[in-house]
């Protein structure tokens, strides 16, 4: 049922995605939670959500996804009533984030702009994506099926993740797939997305390296000089933060 309890849990459960929103963004730390609550798009859709879920879980109809969409309208954060979403969630920034109906979401779990839990094909039953505890999912990144994302997992930015993610690993790309940083996993909540490995450059440059080495002993048989060789360079130079202004 829908009652004092049940507004009791969402109101602890708003009090701890202010917390949230003042410990995991630097932009909210130096602001009261007031603010925080009266202006933060993520916050208005969570506690929306919360109100929603409730409503669902009692069994009321029309109420939870005429709230689901007005909150979707309002705050560009799409969530269905039936998601389940744990405790300490931070949305930041927010639009464009959809949470499909079968999802599943543990406690302090950061969500940035246009990530999407997802569902593929038209099965009904579990279809989307779990995301365990401590999880960190990064700007665009899309995670789409009944799969699972373990806890105190990253995904970088504009990856599209299909398959499941172990505990403590780092998946960049598309289709994702599991990195390390300096040989070791990440640590801490922050998202440091400008130091990810770049699979694609470290491929590309394996194989110039190979081309190289064939070139040279051709060369030796044929008697003919190679080609100068193609150079592979990261985006940026070394040093350099992306995020500076």
């Amino acid at each position: 049922m829908f009652g004092l309890g049940t507004l009791t849990r969402i109101a602890r459960e708003v009090r701890q995605d202010l917390t949230a929103a003042q410990e995991r963004d630097p932009a909210a730390r130096g602001i009261g939670r007031a603010e925080i609550l009266l202006t933060y798009p993520g916050v208005h859709a969570l506690l929306a959500h919360r109100v929603a879920h409730a409503l669902h879980e009692s069994g009321i109809p029309f109420l939870p996804h005429a709230l689901a969409n007005l909150s979707r309208t309002v705050t560009g954060i799409e969530i269905h009533p039936a998601a389940k979403i744990g405790e300490a969630l931070l949305i930041d920034h927010g639009a464009g984030v959809v949470i499909g109906e079968t999802a599943e979401i543990g406690d302090n779990v950061t969500l940035y702009q246009g990530v999407t839990l997802g569902g593929t094909g038209f099965a009904r039953g579990k279809r989307h994506p779990t995301v365990k505890d401590n999880v960190v999912v990064g700007s665009g990144a899309k995670l789409l099926g009944s799969i699972t994302v373990g806890s105190c997992s990253k995904v970088g930015a504009n990856s599209v993740v299909i398959h499941d993610v172990p505990p403590n690993t780092t998946v960049v790309g598309n289709p994702g797939h599991p990195v390390k940083i300096s040989g070791r996993k990440p640590e801490g909540p922050d998202a440091d997305w400008a130091h990810l490995p770049d699979p694609v450059a470290d491929a590309i440059r394996s194989l110039s390296s190979r081309i190289r080495e064939l070139e040279s002993e051709l060369a030796e048989v044929t008697g003919r000089e190679p080609q100068p060789a193609a150079e592979v360079r990261p985006l940026r130079g070394a040093g350099q933060d992306p995020a500076a202004g």
